[in-house]
């Protein structure tokens, strides 16, 4: 019986995962719940066609631009933008971004990120046709001299490509004082290992910049031989930011544009890490006359945004976060991409929700929160119950069956083993239903404490009239 839920849990969630990958890696759209037990449970995935909403398990890590004055609010950043964007190119239903990236990857990347223009001698490959994902941006980067193939007219586009050679490669975009002595690059007074002494140069290069002061997984920065995917997409984002938009780069072969733009704008929603979910949608309105993409855009007019993920409040994950993306800016039939190449995303008023609409709301929001820990905390119990009511009949039965075919010591073993199955199940349902009590007392406190002094929990949360600067 228990191999046979196995295969049905292993094809169904088989069935999850093709028919959701793209969704999953590429949106990255996560709703995560406080536990019933709230003692970091293993998290529990629920996906549908667009999300996953996970129940317990570890604190969810946002990727994007946090909000200063709001440190637990993020947009969705350019980098994140441009994974999916090269996922969605290359038709990779398994894309991973922890991967190391390849030397096609970086031409896209470059390519995208610093705009190349059109090349005016195209450089041709033998390992590169026409039709190959890449080619086009394989095309720019050579031709504008950001990337060289190889003497025998190779390009080894899916060759993984060092993160000495990357960090060979960036340095020839930028013009930064360092100082080189001979000695191994360091970052924070740290070794950058795996560099070889011909890179020592445009490494310590590199480091001067601060362009990988903040790139993800640390660790894997300083220890591994390449970069991962992830990393070079938050990489060039910082080069975009710190070079690319000042024409501080070196060549003339790029158009990353005109110094930032700032839209200013005034939250006419509320969105938060306790009461929003994935997918809801939000409006804010310009402040001041700003223009995108060519099209001028007065005061008040319409910005339009969505949630991309959320951090549910817990016990051991207050005050919970949420990640939420800018869609577009509209103002009657003139309508525009919101950018994407977001630099920062400042607060300049920052206020609470009306007093009477919190309490208003209270004996909602409360009940709501109850039946959702009770409806957990039942589900686990059932879940508890119908494993062990399993594998205790398992046990009976090999109590029977194993003597009957000379293993008495084995049946004896298995009748033992049935009473510590009914105490394990009796312990964890004991434990689910205090916890879960806990975890209601927690949520009716949590209420109380956001309607009472809402500014404890600001910091998850955008409320109406409070004011921003986006800069792109």
């Amino acid at each position: 019986m228990r191999k046979i839920t196995q295969v049905l849990s292993v094809t169904l969630a088989m069935f999850l995962t093709c028919s959701n990958v793209m969704a999953k890696c590429a949106q990255e759209k996560v709703q995560v719940y406080a536990h019933p037990s709230l003692m970091n449970a293993d998290a529990t995935d629920v996906k549908d066609a667009d999300s996953v909403y996970r129940i317990g398990g570890k604190l969810l890590k946002q990727k994007g631009i946090k909000l200063v004055n709001k440190e637990n609010v993020y947009v969705s950043a350019w980098a994140k933008d441009l994974l999916k964007s090269m996922s969605v190119r290359k038709g990779d239903r398994q894309f991973d971004i922890k991967v190391p990236i390849s030397r096609s990857e970086l031409a896209y990347m470059l390519s995208e990120g610093l705009n190349i223009q059109d090349a005016k001698v195209a450089q041709k490959y033998t390992d590169v046709t026409a039709s190959y994902w890449a080619n086009e941006e394989i095309t720019k980067a050579t031709a504008a001299d950001v990337m060289i193939g190889y003497p025998d007219k190779s390009f080894k586009p899916d060759q993984a490509i060092t993160k000495a050679e990357v960090f060979a490669t960036i340095a020839k975009l930028i013009d930064v004082e360092y100082t080189n002595d001979g000695s191994a690059p360091t970052l924070n007074g740290k070794v950058i290992e795996n560099i070889p002494t011909w890179a020592y140069g445009c490494t310590k290069e590199v480091v001067a910049s601060g362009l990988i002061d903040n790139l993800p997984d640390e660790k894997a920065l300083f220890a591994n031989a390449y970069l991962t995917r992830q990393q070079v997409a938050y990489f060039i984002a910082e080069l975009r930011m710190k070079f690319g938009a000042n024409g501080k780069l070196v060549g003339d072969a790029f158009n990353i544009g005109a110094a930032p733009v700032a839209i200013k704008i005034k939250m006419l929603d509320r969105i938060d890490a306790k009461h929003s979910n994935i997918g809801d949608k939000f409006v804010a309105a310009t402040t001041e006359e700003v223009t995108v993409e060519g099209k001028t855009f007065p005061a008040g007019s319409k910005v339009y945004g969505e949630v991309v993920t959320v951090q549910r409040p817990g016990l051991n994950k207050f005050p919970g976060s949420i990640s939420v993306k800018f869609t577009e800016i509209k103002n009657g039939e003139c309508t525009a991409c919101f950018p994407k190449q977001l630099t920062s995303v400042n607060a300049d008023k920052i206020g609470n929700p009306n007093f009477f609409a919190r309490l208003l709301g209270l004996p909602l929001n409360t009940a709501s929160r109850i039946v959702g820990v009770t409806g957990r905390g039942i589900g686990e119990v059932v879940d508890i119950t119908a494993n062990g009511l399993e594998e205790y009949g398992d046990r009976l039965s090999d109590t029977l069956v194993e003597p009957m075919t000379g293993h008495l010591g084995s049946g004896v073993k298995s009748f033992g083993m049935s009473f510590v199955t009914v105490g394990k199940g009796v312990y964890n349902i004991v434990k689910t239903a205090v916890s879960g009590t806990f975890g209601i007392v927690y949520e009716i406190g949590d209420e109380l404490l956001y309607t009472i002094v809402p500014s404890v929990s600001n910091s998850s949360a955008l409320n109406p009239n409070e004011e921003f600067t986006v800069i792109f």
